[in-house]
Order: C-alpha cells, then structure tokens, then sequence
C-alpha cells in the first residue's frame, strides 16, 4: 500500500476536511482528492461520506484510520528516539497531568526547567482524563494515583492530603471555625463530588457536608477553588501542598483531612533512554526535595 497515500489519507480523516488537510501538507485540494480516490480504488472501498460540511469516515475509513493513527504513534516514538542526543535535551515533551496539579504546582516551577534546557518544548495537557501513554497520548504523566497500565515506569513522587483552607483576611472577618459544626457558618468552596477530581477529594466533601452546610460554591477544578478562597468568599478544600506556594492562605481545622492521595509519575518503557523524559524526570524529584526542605522549614519556624 501506498504511503504517501497513506499519509494523505490520514492527514484529511484527523482534520475532517481537505482544506485543513491542503493546508498542513502544503498540497491542493484536487491533489489530496485525486490521492484519497487513488486510494478508494485501490482497496475497492469508499473511505469518506462526502457532504457540504466536510468528510465523515465510513466504517472502512474508521478501520484504516485506527491502522494509520498506530502507526503515526510508532513512527513520533523512533523519531523522539532518533532526536534525543547523547549531550543535549531538545524538541518537544508532551507532559499530561491533573489541572489542579498542572496549574498550581508543575507550571509554575516551569521557569526553571526552561532556564537550564531552553531548547526543550513542554505541550502541557491538563486534564482529568487518564490518557494512553502506551499508545503515545502523552510522552509522560504526573497523575493521583499509580498507573495500572502495563509497560509503564512510575516512578512514587510524593503524597498529597486534601485540607480546608481560608485566607487570613476571610478569617480576620468571619473567624476561626473551632468544630466541624461550626462550617454551617461559613461557605464551603469545593469541587463538585460528581465531578472528575482524586477521589479522596470527593470523599472528604461528602464526609463535611454531613453537617448540613447551607452556603456552597462548587468549582470544576481545584484552580477555580483557589481563586475564590483568595477572594475570600470563603473557606475551600484543597490540596496541602498550596500552603507552601500561598502564604495568605492558612488551614482551617487542621485535624480534618482526607485520605493520603500518592503521586506517580509514569512514561512507557520504550522512552527509558529519553534524554528529555530524563531531564523532565530529574527536575520534577528535584523540585519535590526543595518543595520537602522548604515545608519542613515552614512547619520549624
């Protein structure tokens, strides 16, 4: 079979049209037509449903444009692979994590990494989705809880506790909860529990909104949360590791807590000699002992 036509094929089946298609190939319309048609022929089957909004695959097409995704995903492996030098650390890292995680910790120490490797490019992918690391979703992951795919090295980076946190001016004003009776005074800010979050921290909601808390504000991401306690709308759940980062912000009955949350992050094994998955490796353990010293300084002072 054809690889040019194969290329083509799934160039115009991934962007649904053959404009967006001419525009990544750098090819006309009547060229990836004429190829696609080739193509059609070749296999005696009709790949496309053809209508005035773009291109629908046919379940023919659906079944090529598995083959050909596999293989684009084997042939970005041999090429990171092939790019990553013995002496340096370059191109592209595409890094999936949680949106809590990504936006308040790992982005913000970005700098550093950049700073030592300015050749290096991080796609950073927030999201609560799990993606398939075997299959190339994502080069490498941070993720709330041990990786259960195959093929996989993880590596345990730290543990999180999901607590109750309120700005220093919102409890100046509203005061100090001494009891969990006393949150029905106080609006609880808070991921919704039906939505994507680490379970423990939908368990711990479900656990304080036993105590009948009329006011609530539900936020989608741990970001959001955040945002509306420094606005001091009022007292939030959220991860331990903030305290470090947001000095405003103070822990509110500190003996609740949830479970112990553990942090992994997981790359597929056949990206073991990444220098880039190295160096993304290396920066994030370094960062989790500075992140270690620097909470421990906190707690002694």
């Amino acid at each position: 079979m054809d690889w040019d036509k194969l290329r083509i094929f799934h160039a115009v089946a991934d962007a649904g049209s053959l404009t967006h298609a001419g525009d990544q190939l750098h090819l006309s319309q009547s060229a990836i037509s004429r190829q696609i048609r080739a193509l059609e022929d070749s296999l005696n089957a009709t790949l496309f449903h053809r209508h005035a909004r773009g291109l629908i695959l046919t379940e023919q097409g659906e079944l090529l444009f598995d083959a050909t995704k596999a293989m684009m995903r084997r042939l970005d492996t041999a090429t990171a692979r092939i790019r990553d030098s013995e002496e340096e650390v370059f191109g592209e890292l595409r890094v999936t994590t949680t949106i809590g995680f990504g936006t308040l910790w790992l982005a913000p120490r970005l700098p550093k990494l950049f700073a030592k490797y300015p050749e290096l490019n991080i796609d950073l992918m927030l999201e609560e989705q799990v993606l398939d690391l075997p299959m190339r979703e994502a080069d490498v992951a941070i993720r709330m809880k041990e990786p259960s795919q195959a093929d996989l090295i993880r590596k345990r980076l730290m543990s999180v506790h999901m607590c109750l946190f309120a700005s220093q001016d919102y409890l100046a004003e509203k005061g100090m909860p001494e009891r969990p009776e006393d949150l029905t005074n106080h609006r609880l800010i808070c991921q919704n529990p039906r939505s994507a979050q680490v379970g423990a921290g939908a368990t711990l909601v479900q656990e304080l909104m036993t105590n009948e808390i009329p006011a609530l504000l539900t936020v989608n991401n741990y970001y959001g949360v955040l945002q509306a306690v420094l606005h001091n709308l009022g007292i939030g759940v959220l991860p331990d590791y903030l305290s470090r980062d947001f000095t405003q912000l103070e822990r509110v009955l500190p003996d609740i807590h949830s479970v112990e949350v553990p942090v992994f992050l997981a790359y597929p094994s056949e990206l073991r000699q990444s220098k880039r998955i190295a160096a993304f490796r290396d920066f994030v353990q370094e960062e989790i002992i500075l992140y270690r010293k620097e909470v421990q300084k906190q707690a002694d002072s």
